[in-house]
C-alpha cells in the first residue's frame, strides 16, 4: 500500500465493507421489491426469492457488520452459483459472459468473509 495510505487502510476498509454491503443490498430490494428499478421479467421464481433474499439480508448485515464473516461467505457462495449459472456457461472470459460484477462480488466478499468486521462495525462495538 502506498505509505500515505497506510493510517487510513482500516477506515477505507471500513468504508469498503459498508458500500460493498449497501450495493449488494440494492440488489436485493431490486429483485425483491422492484426499489431503485425493477428486475428484468423473465427472472425465474428461486433467483428472484432466494437470491434476493440473501442479498438483501447478507447485504444489510455486511454494510452494519453484524455477523459479517458469515454473510459475506454466504454472499460469496451465492456470487460463484450466480457466475456459473448465468455467465460462465456462455464464454471463457468475464469481460466476454457479462460476468465481471458477480466474480468481483464473489471475491470481495471472500476477502471480507476472511478479514472480518473491522471498524465501524456491529461486531467491533459488541466486542
Amino acid at each position: 500500500m502506498a505509505e500515505f495510505m497506510k493510517p487510513y487502510s482500516s477506515e477505507t476498509y471500513a468504508l469498503m465493507r459498508i458500500i460493498v454491503g449497501l450495493l449488494f443490498l440494492c440488489h436485493g430490494l431490486s429483485k425483491l421489491f422492484s426499489i431503485p428499478t425493477p428486475m428484468p421479467p423473465g427472472a425465474p421464481a428461486f433467483v428472484v426469492y432466494g437470491a434476493g433474499t440473501i442479498e438483501l439480508v447478507a447485504g444489510a448485515l455486511v454494510a452494519a457488520g453484524f455477523l459479517t464473516r458469515w454473510a459475506a461467505f454466504i454472499a460469496s457462495g451465492e456470487m460463484a452459483a450466480a457466475y456459473w449459472m448465468a455467465h460462465g456457461t456462455k464464454a471463457f472470459f468475464p469481460i466476454v459472459n457479462q460476468g465481471e460484477l458477480a466474480v468481483i462480488y464473489c471475491f470481495v466478499f471472500l476477502f471480507i468473509a476472511a478479514h472480518g468486521p473491522g471498524i465501524w462495525s456491529v461486531d467491533a462495538a459488541r466486542g
